[in-house]
């Protein structure tokens, strides 16, 4: 109900808003995140490991995105080669005919300014391609 104040002859209602429900809410809430945050836990990642492979690849295909979104592919010990997307992923596929599953590892190495959608892309098309072992190289680098 608003207030009314008389001032002369007439009365008037005063519009304000009452702001002690609301600081009562606002410190309620606040007193239920505080106690609720600690309990929260941060989501766990669970990191793959190196050096747990059952078995190293009979083959191993190398396919190196350059800078300009190109497409390199390397079988083996031969010569790198040149081709699209298309080339590449039917390369790997005749790689790997005949072969017993994950026989044939396929590494990616990419140039660090290519878009990261690239990447994805190719390994999205190795993925509709059935291929099995799909790694992604990396440069280590030393602590000094």
């Amino acid at each position: 109900m608003p207030a009314t104040v008389s001032r002369g002859r007439g009365r008037r209602t005063i519009n304000e808003i009452n702001m002690v429900p609301f600081i009562d809410v606002m410190l309620v809430l606040l007193i239920i995140f505080m106690v609720t945050a600690p309990l929260i836990t941060p989501s766990v990642v669970d990191l793959p490991t190196i050096g747990r492979a059952n078995k190293a690849p009979d083959k191993k295909i190398d396919i190196t995105v350059g800078r300009d979104e190109s497409l390199e592919l390397k079988v083996a010990d031969a010569k790198s080669v040149r081709l699209p997307l298309a080339g590449v992923i039917a390369a790997v596929k005749q790689a790997q005919d005949g072969k017993p599953a994950g026989s044939v590892a396929v590494v990616i190495s990419a140039d660090r300014n290519v878009k990261y959608e690239s990447v994805v892309n190719l390994m999205n098309e190795l993925q509709k391609a059935q291929v099995d072992r799909v790694g992604l190289a990396v440069k280590t680098t030393g602590t000094k």
